[in-house]
């Protein structure tokens, strides 16, 4: 069934092995096996760029649901400004030169949840009505932040794409691989892109200037977002309005050096007024594009046919 995806999956799984820590180890060598005969992936290539270590913060639970939140089109938990949501900005601000504060998680080696196989997550059940089995499956009290990160992030997968959007929750890296080509087609080649931090920082929030301004053309994009859990889940979802794709080069106020990924969603009519994107940049669901930066764990997969061009000073 996974045939075009032996070459990418094991592909992708090495280049995890720093975010996902010994586990994602284990799996490599199962996952090869699995895909020892099939050839659906064979022929194709990726541009893969590798994932960093991060500094994992304290209470992970509440700070990675603020992290996926900025995200989604559902944020009715953010009540409050927390730094986490410093990734927002408006094409405008998109200028070489420019300056704006940012804010970028950060986990410790292995301190990443593990990453199943597909026949590992598939034996498991992934449902809100499930949430109590589940409690005792991984030995969570009902009131600890365990369970309200479960809660929030199977709730966040049970709930209604918006207009225009496709969305689905991975629990394996081949169920997101094999959504992501169903979305940019079955016969296409796909390669990933990734924020890239150049310097190991603790800084989690600090200003960074706009060096340089790269454009990516993408006719079609897939975001895929981790999400708080205690195996590792992707958040993926596909928009059909208007995007651009930027790669951005960034020097923090503390020497630090990032090489982000951006996507502008031009349409934001359809997004909730909650969002707190518009709480951030103070405007309105389709008032103005709303930009955001990738988190390094997170991941945008394009057909590999895009071109890089560099952008304008000012976009």
């Amino acid at each position: 069934m996974y045939n075009k995806l032996a070459f990418c999956s094991v592909y992708l799984l090495l280049i995890l092995l720093d975010a996902y820590g010994s586990s994602a180890q284990e799996m490599a060598g199962e996952t090869q096996k699995m895909h020892l005969d099939n050839d659906r992936f064979n022929n194709q290539k990726m541009d893969v760029l590798r994932l960093h270590s991060m500094d994992k913060q304290e209470n992970d639970a509440h700070e990675e649901m603020h992290v996926h939140h900025m995200h989604t089109h559902s944020s009715s938990h953010m009540d409050h400004m927390d730094p986490s949501v410093l990734v927002f900005f408006q094409l405008d601000d998109l200028k070489q030169g420019n300056s704006m504060p940012i804010h970028f998680p950060r986990r410790k080696p292995n301190s990443s949840p593990r990453l199943l196989s597909k026949q590992e997550a598939d034996s498991i059940p992934f449902q809100l009505q499930k949430l109590p089995n589940l409690l005792e499956l991984f030995s969570f009290s009902q009131d600890s932040p365990q369970a309200q990160a479960m809660e929030n992030t199977l709730r966040e997968c049970e709930t209604e794409p918006i207009k225009g959007e496709t969305k689905f929750c991975a629990t394996s890296l081949e169920s997101m691989l094999d959504f992501i080509q169903k979305i940019i087609g079955m016969e296409s080649q796909i390669k990933v892109l990734s924020t890239t931090h150049l310097t190991n920082s603790k800084t989690l929030l600090q200003k960074f200037t706009i060096m340089k301004i790269q454009e990516i053309s993408a006719p079609k994009s897939v975001a895929c977002h981790t999400m708080p859990y205690p195996y590792t889940i992707f958040y993926c979802h596909y928009q059909e309005s208007i995007s651009r794709v930027f790669r951005v080069s960034l020097a923090g106020e503390y020497r630090d050096k990032s090489e982000a990924i951006a996507v502008c969603h031009l349409d934001t009519s359809q997004w909730s007024e909650n969002h707190v994107a518009f709480r951030v940049l103070g405007i309105k669901p389709g008032s103005s594009p709303v930009c955001h930066f990738f988190p390094a764990d997170n991941f945008l997969w394009v057909p590999s046919t895009t071109t890089t061009t560099n952008a304008k000073a000012s976009i």
